[in-house]
């Protein structure tokens, strides 16, 4: 059953080392160029931003996570209500499991509960068009999120291996939804050609989800009996700064950039590769074991170092970090000049 592969991936999630083993997200190749003289005043930078007309506290979703056990009922209700509290986005796991069993639907309507204002993300697969609006209504979605994950497909026991018309299939449910409608990936990152293909098909939103966090082979070969193919393809992918810069650098979209973001630091790496905001999951299912104050003390720590990071370049505002200069080095540099990118173009943006 679905809904009991979905408590195997929590607990899994919870209980077992899921992260990319060697390969990373490429932020330690990012490094900011410092400003001396920043002339601003740390206590008024501005960490909000606009998205799909509500407004955030700061530019940070909990990305898909639970949903479709019973069991994900208390995880949902409490990241629901730091969300709800800290004002930042908050998106569901696979809604598939409420589609066939309608009895578990309160899983993920319980995020609405509790979070009555700010964005929530429902969250389907590409062959599912027919009930895209299902999982609008049963969350009461602001946006509808299309996951891709053919690495996960490949490796899981249950995998479904045909891919083909899964760009037609999105372009249907951009077409049958009154929602934005995000495409994400689930940690083997989107390269610029993918991107395209999806600006083509009408999309609102990107969530890159690049490798370097949770490997999603990683997870599903602790289900298998012979792990040989889940091992050896553990660490495949995109690094997320990669993907970012790909991604940022070829479409006109807004984006997520997720996938190994563990701090403010990371985050403002990201958006001033081009992302909009940053999407974080295994971090807060760990905060949830904790229990207590842990999840808006996280959130209140990622503001505290994304909010000085911002200080130390210089930037009064998410626009103007966009446009810090940076050094791109190391593998992330290899990679990016070899894909034809200019990573040259990030280190004097601003003026002197």
């Amino acid at each position: 059953m679905i809904s009991d592969r979905k408590l195997e991936h929590l607990l899994i999630c919870e209980h077992f080392d899921v992260q990319y083993k060697n390969k990373k997200t490429g932020f330690n190749d990012i490094e900011f160029i410092h400003n001396s003289l920043p002339e601003i005043d740390m206590n008024k930078i501005d960490l909000s931003t606009k998205e799909f007309g509500k407004k955030l506290d700061a530019p940070l979703f909990i990305t898909a996570i639970t949903g479709g056990h019973p069991n994900a009922i208390p995880i949902n209700k409490q990241l629901a209500i730091a969300a709800e509290s800290e004002k930042i986005g908050f998106g569901l796991g696979s809604q598939r499991a409420v589609i066939e069993n309608p009895e578990l639907e309160y899983t993920y309507n319980v995020a609405r509960e509790n979070a009555p204002s700010t964005i929530l993300i429902g969250n389907i697969g590409a062959p599912q068009v027919n009930y895209s609006m299902k999982a609008v209504e049963t969350l009461d979605a602001d946006i509808l999120a299309i996951h891709l994950n053919p690495l996960q497909e490949a490796i899981q026991i249950e995998g479904d291996v045909d891919s083909t018309g899964i760009i037609d299939s999105i372009g249907e449910i951009v077409n049958c939804v009154d929602v934005p409608v995000m495409v994400k990936e689930t940690g083997a990152g989107i390269s610029a050609e993918t991107s395209k293909l999806l600006e083509s098909k009408n999309i609102d939103f990107i969530d890159l989800s690049g490798s370097g966090g949770t490997s999603w082979a990683g997870v599903e070969t602790y289900r298998l009996r012979d792990k040989y193919l889940g091992e050896l393809f553990w660490d495949w992918g995109i690094p997320t700064a990669v993907s970012t810069v790909e991604v940022s650098n070829s479409v006109n979209i807004p984006i997520i950039s997720s996938g190994g973001i563990r701090s403010g630091l990371d985050a403002s790496k990201a958006i001033a590769l081009g992302a909009d905001a940053v999407g974080m999951a295994l971090p807060f299912l760990k905060k949830v074991c904790i229990g207590g104050d842990a999840i808006v003390e996280f959130i209140q720590n990622f503001k505290k170092s994304l909010k000085l990071a911002m200080f130390l370049v210089g930037a009064s505002n998410i626009e103007e970090i966009k446009k810090s200069n940076l050094i791109i080095k190391g593998e992330t540099k290899s990679w990016l000049n070899e894909r034809g990118f200019n990573t040259k173009k990030y280190t004097r943006r601003s003026t002197v």
